[in-house]
């Protein structure tokens, strides 16, 4: 389990969130000093092979400014990223078997990976949400995300995500884990709770707990104290 909460919560906790606004009644994360993004490398044969049709002209349309994304290459990028997360976890229950540091190495390699194979999809495509690559694809897209070991990446990938669950095109929570996280790595109280201190299993500190379920609430989220105890029991 990470800090920001198993990866089971994130899928369900997602699931719960479709349809809402994605922003607190009291207050609304600081979205300021968006991050440039650069680009890196491609992302595999599969996804690559799609490009070259993207390049063919046919495509029509815009999505963010940028040229709408065929349905070939939406469906490569959504198992590209599925295919990513799916690594990432075998890597992980691998090093939780046999804590050697080959099986160390593995996974931080497999996550910084990752980060760049999203970066580059960010760079070209803007963010991947439900929208253009389905739900859980986005999921996986965001857990890769809390996994970068680049702040200014997650915080220019917090705004881009709370663009999109303001725009509806993906689910609330997504912003509410990304946002949490950014706070604690800034030194900042988070806003919904969603991230543990895995040595105290407490969250870290929250801003304005007396409205914490009420902000949760808003995001599509059960109270701190359910999302402890289902914590506990995944534990």
């Amino acid at each position: 389990m990470t800090g920001t909460g198993s990866s089971a919560h994130l899928a369900h906790a997602a699931a719960r969130g479709n349809g809402r606004t994605g922003f607190p009644r009291d207050e609304t994360p600081d979205t300021r000093g968006i991050r440039g993004i650069r680009e890196t490398q491609v992302l595999g044969e599969e996804v690559g092979e799609a490009e070259e049709v993207q390049e063919t002209g046919e495509v029509r349309g815009t999505r963010e400014g940028r040229p709408a994304v065929l349905p070939a290459l939406a469906a490569a990028l959504a198992r590209e990223l599925v295919r990513r997360v799916e690594e990432d976890h075998r890597a992980m229950r691998e090093a939780h078997r046999r804590p050697t540091q080959a099986a160390r190495h593995r996974l931080v390699k497999c996550r910084a990976d990752n980060a760049e194979a999203l970066r580059t999809i960010v760079g070209r495509h803007g963010w991947p949400a439900a929208d253009l690559v389905g739900a859980p694809a986005s999921t996986a897209a965001l857990m890769i995300l809390l996994h970068a070991r680049d702040l200014d990446f997650q915080l220019t990938c917090r705004d881009l995500i709370a663009q999109a669950a303001a725009d509806g095109r993906c689910p609330p929570p997504h912003h509410a884990f990304i946002a949490d996280h950014c706070a604690v790595e800034l030194g900042q109280p988070q806003f919904y709770g969603t991230r543990v201190d895995p040595a105290t299993f407490h969250p870290y500190p929250v801003r304005r707990p007396q409205t914490l379920d009420e902000r949760r609430r808003d995001v599509g989220l059960a109270p701190l104290a359910e999302q402890m105890r289902t914590l506990r029991l995944s534990g």
